[in-house]
């Protein structure tokens, strides 16, 4: 039986970061990588496709790093999280 895979839906998903990221706030998954327990996501940003980084998936999950899906400054100032 094959082992189920962590994060079945990395590829494609588009995130927002909480904070600008090489002048960037909104990236798409294009590619993603296991390495042993570890799984990386092949970031992209989506107005200058020059701006590519890995990033651990683990990280996508942390709220105060990013946000699923692509979000306005003010979407993200209505679901800030008190520090």
């Amino acid at each position: 039986m094959a082992r189920k895979q962590r994060f079945p839906y990395l590829v494609g998903s588009k995130w927002t970061s909480r904070q600008e990221t090489w002048g960037w706030r909104h990236f798409q998954v294009v590619n993603r990588k296991n390495e042993g327990s570890w799984v990386f996501a092949e970031m992209v940003a989506a107005c200058d496709p020059s701006v590519r980084f890995w990033v651990s998936a683990k990280q996508l999950k942390d709220a105060s790093l990013w946000q699923a899906g692509w979000k306005s400054l003010q979407e993200q100032a209505g679901s800030e999280m008190p520090l």
